[in-house]
Formats: C-alpha cells, sequence, structure tokens
C-alpha cells in the first residue's frame, strides 16, 4: 500500500530522459548512476566517453558495451503510464520506419565512387558516420547510399547503395564495415538529418535491347571482354595477386548479358580495379546503355595497353 502512494505522487516528466526531453525508450542506467534512452546515450558518446550530466569518465563501460535495459524503470512506466508509453514507443516506430525508406531521404556516405558486385570496405570513425551505421543495423535495412565528393553539390548527382555483410564495432568506437555495391541511383534532392548527408533517389536500370541491336552488342561484349582479359593477363603476377585479394578475381562472362539490370558483372570489377578519376568514375557509374559503357571501357583499356 505504501509503495502504491509513493508510486501515485510520481508523474510523466519524472521520467524524461535529460538528452531528448521525452519518455525514456529503452531505458539504460551508466554506472555513475544515470539513466538515459539507449539512442540518446550512445549518441552523446560517439562525440564525449563522459556522462552528459556529471562528466564522468565511461571509457570502461563504453568498451564492454553492455547497455542492460534499466528494467525496474521500465516496469513502473508500463504500470503508471501505459498510453504514453504505447505513444513513445508509436512514435519511435514512426521514426525507424522512416529511416527504413531506401528511396527518401536515405542516409549518404560521401567518399569515393562504388560500383555494383564490388566490395566496399569502410573504417568509421566520425561520430556522424557511427549513428548512419547504427541506424542501418538498427533499421534492418543494412543499406546506405555512397556518393563522391563533389565541390558546390556536397556529393554527386549519381551513387550506388552499399549493403553492410559484416560489422566490428572496436572498443573506442570506430568500426570496420564490410559492404557490398547494389543498386545505382541517381539523387533527385540532397538533404540532411543528424549530421550526416541524406537523398531523395530514383534507381537505375539498363536499357534493355534486342534484335539486330543485341547482336551487335553481344559482339562488342565478347570483344571488350576478351580485351579486359589481355591486359589482365599482363599485368605482373605480383600486381594481380594484390588485385585479386582487394577485388577478387575477374568475374567471367554472364550468359544473358542483359539478365541484370545493372549489367556484366565484370565491367564494374573492371572499373574498380584501374585507377579512374572519380568525376570520370561517376560518369560512366551514370550510364544505363551497356554499349555507352563498353566504349568507355575499350577507349580506357586502349589507353592503359599503350601505357
Amino acid at each position: 500500500m505504501k509503495i502504491e502512494r509513493a508510486l501515485g505522487v510520481l508523474t510523466v516528466s519524472d521520467f524524461e530522459c535529460p538528452l531528448c526531453i521525452r519518455l525514456f525508450f529503452e531505458p539504460i542506467t551508466t554506472p555513475c548512476g544515470h539513466t538515459f534512452c539507449k539512442n540518446c546515450i550512445e549518441r552523446s558518446l560517439d562525440h564525449n566517453l563522459r556522462c552528459p550530466l556529471c562528466k564522468q569518465p565511461l571509457q570502461e563501460y563504453f568498451k564492454n558495451r553492455r547497455y542492460s535495459p534499466t528494467v525496474l524503470l521500465q516496469d513502473i512506466m508500463t504500470h503508471l503510464f501505459p498510453s504514453q508509453l504505447a505513444e513513445r514507443k508509436h512514435v519511435h516506430d514512426a521514426e525507424m520506419a522512416e529511416l527504413s525508406n531506401l528511396t527518401k531521404d536515405i542516409p549518404i556516405f560521401v567518399c569515393t565512387v562504388a560500383y555494383p558486385g564490388v566490395p566496399c570496405p569502410l573504417h568509421i570513425f566520425e561520430p556522424r558516420y557511427r549513428l548512419m551505421m547504427r541506424r542501418c543495423m538498427e533499421t534492418g535495412t543494412k543499406k546506405f547510399g555512397m556518393c563522391s565528393y563533389e565541390h558546390g553539390k556536397g556529393f554527386a548527382d549519381y551513387g550506388c547503395m552499399l549493403e553492410i555483410l559484416g560489422l566490428e564495432v572496436l572498443p573506442d568506437g570506430r568500426s570496420y564495415v564490410n559492404t557490398v555495391g547494389g543498386s545505382r541511383f541517381k539523387v533527385l534532392k540532397r538533404g540532411q538529418r543528424d549530421g550526416y548527408q541524406t537523398a531523395d533517389i530514383e534507381y537505375l536500370k539498363d536499357l534493355k535491347v534486342d534484335g539486330s541491336e543485341l547482336e551487335l552488342l553481344q559482339h562488342l561484349h565478347d570483344s571488350v571482354y576478351q580485351q579486359a582479359q589481355d591486359w589482365y593477363q599482363r599485368l605482373g603476377s605480383r600486381i594481380r595477386e594484390q588485385i585479386d585479394r582487394q577485388y577478387g578475381t575477374m568475374p567471367d562472362k554472364d550468359e544473358n548479358i542483359q539478365a541484370s539490370s545493372n549489367g556484366p558483372a565484370w565491367c564494374w570489377w573492371l572499373l574498380s580495379v584501374l585507377q579512374l578519376d572519380p568525376a570520370y568514375q561517376t560518369t560512366v557509374l551514370s550510364l544505363t546503355s551497356l554499349k555507352d559503357r563498353l566504349g568507355h571501357l575499350r577507349l580506357i583499356l586502349e589507353y592503359f595497353s599503350q601505357r
């Protein structure tokens, strides 16, 4: 009875996170005795490894990553404020749904040019990108966009989606992320969210041809593929080993060169291996004509072969 009377004097404001000033969601209590939403304390520790309230060092707490939920606090909120807690969960779910959208306000990692089907290992250390990776994992999409930097715009008009295959978080908060390229896209609108870039996008697909056009395209494809193989075989064994370690071996010819919306995989492998200017890489990435892409590859291979 005494407990009931004691609980009766509590109000919703007694259960607000001091960082977001909203009802606790997945409350976490630090070793120094202060409680925050799990997402809120994680974002704070991205920037400073001290308690946001008392400034006590939290390096060891951060290193162990044992963010155990404060069960008693959760039970009290469930008992006293079920409707407010349900509303808080509804808001959280709506935020997650918004972050899960893969055409509007998708997160953009501004770094280099990525290609479909090609591995793209990343070293994450900036707070904004730590947050981005956590959100990609939490929403379950495990995807984000990659664009190269472009002066005056912030990032290029074309990019490639990356899918997270594995993420290793280090004790100091940095992480190694293994990703692979997926769909290509065109940027329709630029934006920002919590410090990182975002974009509304539309996905790109290669245009298909048939009949005599397809016959000519197949002939061009086979010719440029052979040209690429010849160039690759002329490289020294040591260079080939380095390429194979980083990008894998040269993909075989596709039986159907129009089966994938991104075209043959070997084209993207070759473009990733060749050290080209990012602006030129982005231009080739944006092409939806396999014929045009093969034309560029032929010119590039002729240039490198001459050198």
